[in-house]
């Protein structure tokens, strides 16, 4: 049964959603945020966030949700803890369905489904997330000053994580399935000139190990060699001479465990576009804007981690919602 027609529904409820959603019944438009069963984005999974304006001494990243959350439903807007499931984005008023199979319509459309984390998928990891592992360093890399850490990746991503982490942590691993990375050549050289950098080759994750916390990674290598690279030259060791030892070989590989406080995984994102049909997307899969913020549809505009590729920070996703709040009322006054 279709609902009353509000003037906009913002999908999502992350930093950008509700940021978005301050903005639009401040300008006194109805608004309905449909903010998903597990509402509030990543930050419900982070612990301390010092990087937030506003907080000098941080703030928990599920208390900053909470505070977003009642200062949006303080000015007006509705919050629904279910999930967007379909919706026609082809027109106005559009018309989106929840799955608890409620429709709801809405003259505009904000998009702020976000992006989630990529993460490695073994034993130990969901386990210990916001317990010693990570995908933000510029958030938790703090918590680790003068403890050895592990980042899995090789793109820019996993280089910047590394390159924050260096000013806290006693030394930074980077574990990298291959024998080189796919960042750029800048991001490479400062990396490489950092003494408190050593690049693992051929290696991935096989489990993360410990009770209460992150205590060490089981680690598998390919040949018969341990390859990095450290101060800008190529070296093997053997475990031995790192202090290691190996739990299990074969004639390809071998499976060691290294001793570690915390792990930072930085292989990509998954932005969440999956059903948002009819929204064009870029060949990574996130949402393309056109003239701000803008889709290629009239009336939907999108916010934060769904679209953007480079900064993906709260207090960024958050400045999106405030652009995409305003474009939108922008477009509505107009009709």
């Amino acid at each position: 049964m279709e609902q009353n027609l509000y003037d906009v529904i913002i999908i999502g409820s992350g930093p950008a959603g509700l940021t978005a959603a301050i903005y639009t019944t401040r300008a006194n438009l109805e608004t309905l945020i449909i903010g998903g069963r597990k509402w509030g984005g990543q930050l419900m999974l982070t612990t301390e966030v010092e990087n937030f304006p506003g907080f000098p001494k941080g703030i928990m990243g599920p208390d900053l949700m909470q505070n977003m959350r009642k200062q949006a439903e303080h000015h007006g807007a509705q919050l629904l803890d279910v999930n967007f499931t379909t919706g026609d984005f082809g027109k106005s008023p559009f018309v989106l369905t929840t799955d608890d199979d409620k429709t709801y319509s809405a003259k505009s459309v904000i998009l702020a489904t976000g992006a989630d984390t990529k993460w490695l998928g073994v034993p130990g990891e969901k386990e210990k997330i916001g317990r010693g592992v990570s995908s933000c360093a510029p958030c938790d890399a703090a918590f680790y000053r003068g403890k050895n850490v592990l980042v899995i990746g090789g793109g820019d991503s996993a280089m910047e994580e590394a390159d924050v982490l260096t000013k806290f942590a006693n030394h930074v691993w980077i574990i990298h399935r291959r024998e080189e990375f796919r960042a750029s050549d800048i991001m490479q050289k400062r990396i490489f000139e950092n003494p408190k950098v050593t690049a693992v080759w051929n290696t991935e994750v096989l489990e993360i190990m410990g009770e209460m916390k992150v205590e060490k990674a089981r680690l598998k290598t390919l040949g018969n060699v341990l390859k990095i690279k450290e101060a800008n030259q190529d070296k093997s060791r053997t475990l031995d001479e790192l202090g290691k030892s190996i739990v299990e070989k074969d004639d390809s590989s071998f499976t060691w465990d290294f001793p570690v406080e915390g792990i930072f995984v930085s292989i990509g994102h998954v932005p969440n576009t999956q059903v948002l049909k009819g929204i064009d997307l870029d060949e990574k899969g996130f949402v393309k804007v056109y003239d701000h913020t803008k889709t290629n549809n009239e009336g939907v505009y999108v916010a934060g981690d769904v679209h953007d590729t480079t900064y993906k920070q709260a207090v960024t996703a958050a400045s999106f919602g405030c652009m995409a709040a305003l474009d939108l009322e922008k477009w509505l006054r107009s009709k």
